[in-house]
């Protein structure tokens, strides 16, 4: 009893690892643009229920995301150093439990979108998986896989906006524009990390596409989130403390300049990891510019 009970633990610690929760940072990544999404369309703070839906959403899809793209690469995965010993790559999760839990995730995701009862949001979902899905295997042909992930993980976006409103407006569209740009320049980062084992192994990134322009391709992606963002606000009739929000978010970006302008892994690696307060930043300037109208 004792064996199988320790047997149980250590499978779903696998899993946790498969599903990353214990790295929280790709689930604030996908979370905080939902969030922009949700008190935009709000223009206060949003339906409880709505909320919920998203954030736990947010959580599950994410998760299902991580288990798709460690079932696409696993035969990758064994090349890189960093990925080497990841479950699935590994040996100790199998392929048939690493779709299993990519279904079980999805579905339950699907369950979430059905409580709000609302068709638009059903139909978003659609798409919404299907991204989720495919973004792995993107890295085989695309030049800058990282356009198909932040299309992948703003789709929050303009599913917010039709749990909110019962329609998706231009202005969705924008913020989703918006967040492309942001998750090509986080994840250019990211991808500076592991560039010299990706080159080796075949895999497309946009830190390979951009080659000697990466540091520059970061900072215009930054730019245009921030002119993006900055229109969006103009348009909403946004106050100063929006606009001083995204002037914090340009500092951060100017910190993470000076740490991947020398390509160190390191540095890139934790610029990658400090955009969780560049979401953040611009999130708390949405909501206080609401909360204080």
């Amino acid at each position: 009893m004792v064996a199988n009970i320790q047997g149980i633990g250590e499978k779903l610690d696998l899993y946790t690892k498969l599903m990353r929760l214990d790295k929280p940072i790709g689930i604030l990544l996908l979370l905080w643009p939902t969030l922009w999404g949700l008190w935009l369309a709000a223009a206060a703070w949003p339906d409880w229920t709505v909320l919920s839906v998203f954030v736990l959403g947010t959580v599950l899809m994410r998760s299902a995301g991580c288990v798709i793209n460690d079932y696409a690469d696993r035969d990758f995965d064994k090349h890189v150093e960093r990925t080497k010993e990841r479950p699935l790559t590994a040996g100790r999760v199998t392929v048939r439990e690493a779709i299993a839990l990519f279904a079980g995730l999805s579905l339950l995701a699907f369950a979430l979108v059905l409580m709000l009862g609302n068709p638009l949001v059903i139909v978003l979902s659609i798409p919404a998986v299907f991204l989720a899905a495919s973004y792995p295997f993107t890295k085989r042909f695309l030049a800058i896989p990282q356009a198909y992930l932040g299309i992948a993980f703003g789709f929050g976006i303009p599913m917010a906006y039709a749990a909110q409103l019962g329609q998706v407006p231009a202005e969705a569209w924008w913020l989703l524009l918006a967040n492309v740009f942001w998750a090509v320049a986080y994840d250019t980062e990211y991808a500076m990390v592991d560039r010299e084992d990706d080159l080796k192994i075949g895999i497309k990134t946009s830190a390979i596409t951009f080659g000697r322009f990466d540091v520059a391709a970061v900072m215009v992606c930054y730019g245009m989130t921030l002119l993006l963002l900055g229109w969006i606000g103009h348009g909403r009739g946004c106050g100063p403390v929006f606009f001083l929000a995204l002037g914090i978010t340009a500092g951060i970006m100017a910190v993470h300049y000076r740490w991947i302008r020398r390509r160190e892994r390191m540095a890139c690696f934790k610029a990658f990891l400090h955009n969780n307060y560049v979401g953040a930043v611009i999130f708390v300037g949405i909501a206080l510019d609401f909360w204080l109208k």
